[in-house]
């Protein structure tokens, strides 16, 4: 307390041509961040209409596999069945109608339309000109999408649709990070 000066109080003002100085410099900082928050936020875009596009193109390459994965597990399983029990002990008719309901259960054309549908709709909710956030909701449906991504997989048992599921959980997984830079 004893030091010369320490108690002084003195305040120096700006005066109004430093102050409009400061004010410009604050609007142009704020003008450049937003105009930089848009060239992220369009590339940000860019890149998840990108991926979107190959879960897209992947699920399209897994209809051309389709038929001969239903084809296989007909052979294996009369392959089985011959190897087991043998041929002529196989009642064809009731053969028929297991396979049928053993086939039911591993059809993905559900999971296939449900995982189309997604896509367009997570693509409706990015193109949407609305001013509120959107980024929780692209989050729940990605969620979705990898729902139905997963149900593929298990549903398929064929080695080239489940190189086909793995590129289609990578590209959910890219998409899920970048949704976190915008929630």
């Amino acid at each position: 307390m004893r030091l010369p000066d320490v108690l002084k109080t003195e305040t120096e003002e700006l005066d109004s041509k430093e102050w409009a100085s400061v004010v410009d410099s604050f609007n142009i900082s704020i003008n450049e961040l937003d105009n930089f928050r848009e060239q992220e936020g369009k590339a940000l875009g860019n890149d998840l209409f990108y991926r979107l596009e190959l879960i897209e193109k992947y699920l399209e390459q897994i209809n051309k596999f389709e038929s001969q994965r239903i084809e296989n597990i007909k052979k294996r399983l009369t392959g089985y069945l011959n190897e087991w029990v043998g041929k002529e002990n196989v009642d064809s008719t009731r053969f028929e109608q297991e396979l049928v309901y053993y086939l039911e259960k591993l059809d993905i054309t559900e999971e296939k339309i449900r995982l189309e549908n997604h896509c367009k709709y997570f693509r409706s909710v990015m193109n949407e000109k609305e001013d509120e956030p959107v980024g929780k909701k692209l989050g729940f449906i990605s969620q979705e999408m990898g729902r139905e991504i997963n149900t593929l997989g298990s549903k398929a048992s064929d080695f080239d649709i489940q190189k086909l599921i793995v590129m289609m959980k990578d590209e959910l997984e890219k998409i899920k990070e970048q949704l976190n830079n915008i929630l």
